[in-house]
């Protein structure tokens, strides 16, 4: 049995795999470290073969998974890091490890999921989408805050007051908290249009829009296009990575 952990920007998700291991997604909030909820978890596992891990979260969340896993089970966590071609995926940046690991891992999963042109979309901390031509060629990619930071951005430059509000089904507000949250949410929404719209020129036929990350679902009622969404999109890849490694 090997234990997958996906660590986001605010996030850690992992799910074990294996010969007789049911895939199960698990999300816990890790604010720089391993939480104690999480920690009475794995007390509970078997000692896993190995960790796999995809993490942008930051040297202080992995010191800790480092601490935690060798107190466990005697074993260091194995950090996965952006390959320029794998699995079918060659990536467009000139320095792959320069390219988010867990943006790599998502391409990896897509290109196997599907075999058409892609537009990924990732909306966490960070909003991610990445272009992906049905032959596995990279095109590139963009990044906005997501949308809590997007929020609290235009909150902390100006005299708004904080006005908790859900956002608007239609494209404009009559108030300002509603404009506030309707404004982040149709934001990234439309720029996955137009990058979709861009992505079907450039294919030739329509692509396929996948979405992952923690705030995926609030961004879905407002595309233009048809998305699936895939939560654990980041943990399917280490899947592939993994098993084609084996």
């Amino acid at each position: 049995m090997n234990l997958l952990i996906d660590i986001g920007n605010s996030n850690l998700r992992w799910t074990r795999h294996g010969d007789g291991c049911t895939w199960d997604l698990s999300v816990a909030r890790h604010s720089g470290g391993i939480p104690l909820d999480l920690l009475a978890q794995w007390e509970r596992l078997e000692p896993p073969e190995r960790l796999i891990v995809s993490n942008v979260g930051g040297q202080d969340v992995a010191a800790a998974l480092t601490r935690v896993a060798r107190a466990l089970w005697g074993r260091s966590p194995d950090f996965l890091h952006t390959q320029a071609a794998f699995g079918g995926v060659r990536i467009a940046y000139e320095e792959p490890r320069r390219f988010g690991v867990d943006r790599w891992l998502g391409l990896i999963a897509a290109h196997a999921h599907t075999e058409q042109a892609c537009l990924v979309v990732d909306v966490g901390t960070a909003a991610t989408f990445d272009l992906l031509l049905a032959d596995g060629q990279h095109l590139g990619g963009l990044i906005l805050p997501g949308v809590e930071m997007m929020r609290k951005s235009l909150l902390m430059g100006t005299r708004i007051p904080r006005i908790e509000a859900d956002p608007a089904a239609d494209p404009w507000a009559t108030d300002t908290g509603p404009a506030v949250a309707a404004g982040s949410i149709h934001a990234l929404a439309a720029l996955a249009t137009r990058l979709f719209d861009r992505l079907a020129v450039e294919a030739g036929r329509q692509p396929s829009l996948i979405l992952t990350g923690g705030d995926a679902e609030r961004i879905r009622p407002a595309l233009d296009q048809p998305s699936e969404l895939v939560p654990d999109l980041v943990l399917q890849g280490m899947r592939r990575v993994v098993e084609e490694a084996d």
